[in-house]
C-alpha cells in the first residue's frame, strides 16, 4: 500500500507576541533518518529555548518530545499535525526562540499547532507507491489527447522527445497505469499501445 510524506526539506516561520516560532519538516524512512534531522536542527539552531519535535515512521512508531515547554503543550501537537495531515515517514521540529513574554498553556498549543500546520504547508506532498514507468510514443496528432488523458491521472512526465514523432516516459501508480494503458489504447484505435519500462517504487506529486 502507498503512503503520504513530504518530498524534501521545508520551513516556514511565524512571530507570536515576540517569540519566533520555526516550522521545520523533512521525509525520515528510518528512525536513524529522523533522529539525525533533530540532532542538526538543534545544532543549527542552538541558540534557541526550544526545539520541539515529532515524528511518525512506518511501522507504527511515533514519537515526540515537548523539549522543555510544559507537558501536552508542545510535542504532542506537532504528532497530531502529522497525523491528521496523513503523513507518515514524516518528522517536524518546531523551533521557538523566547522573546520574553510568557503564552500560557493554551497559547503554547495555538502556536506549536500552527508551526507544524505552516510546516506542513510549506512542504510539497508526496504519495509513495508501487509506481510503472511507460513509454508512450505518438504522432504529433494525439498529443494533445494523450496531455488530456494524463491530466485524469496523477502522473510524472519523466522525459518528452519530439522528433519525427512524440516520445514521452511517463510514471504513474500501478493501479492508475492499467486504466491509463487502456483508455491511450481505446483513444487511439489501437494505434499505440503504451511500453511498460520498469515497474519502480516512487513518490508521486499531490
Amino acid at each position: 500500500m502507498g503512503y503520504k510524506t513530504v518530498r524534501d526539506f521545508a520551513f516556514a516561520e511565524f512571530t507570536e507576541r515576540k517569540s519566533v516560532f520555526i516550522g521545520q519538516i523533512s521525509p525520515a524512512r528510518t528512525e536513524e533518518d529522523a533522529l539525525g534531522f533533530i540532532r542538526d536542527i538543534k545544532e543549527k539552531q542552538r541558540g534557541a529555548a526550544h526545539n520541539v519535535y515529532a515524528y511518525v515512521l512506518r511501522g507504527g512508531v511515533k514519537r515526540c518530545s515537548d523539549d522543555g515547554e510544559p507537558q501536552g503543550t508542545a510535542g504532542i501537537q506537532l504528532l497530531e499535525t502529522i497525523e491528521r495531515e496523513g503523513l507518515t515517514d514524516t518528522v517536524i521540529v518546531v523551533t521557538r526562540y523566547f522573546g520574553g513574554i510568557l503564552l500560557g498553556a493554551g497559547g503554547l498549543v495555538r502556536a506549536y499547532s500552527r508551526g507544524a500546520k505552516i510546516a506542513v504547508d510549506s512542504a510539497e506532498i508526496a504519495y509513495m507507491a508501487d509506481c510503472a514507468v511507460l513509454r508512450v510514443e505518438m504522432d504529433y496528432s494525439f498529443y494533445n489527447i494523450f496531455l488530456n488523458i494524463a491530466g485524469a491521472y496523477g502522473h510524472s512526465i519523466l522525459s518528452s522527445d519530439f522528433l519525427d514523432r512524440v516520445a514521452v516516459e511517463i510514471r504513474l501508480t500501478q493501479e492508475d497505469s492499467r486504466a491509463f494503458i487502456t483508455e491511450v489504447r481505446e483513444k487511439s484505435s489501437g494505434k499505440i499501445a503504451p511500453e511498460l519500462l520498469r515497474k519502480e517504487f516512487a513518490g508521486m506529486a499531490l
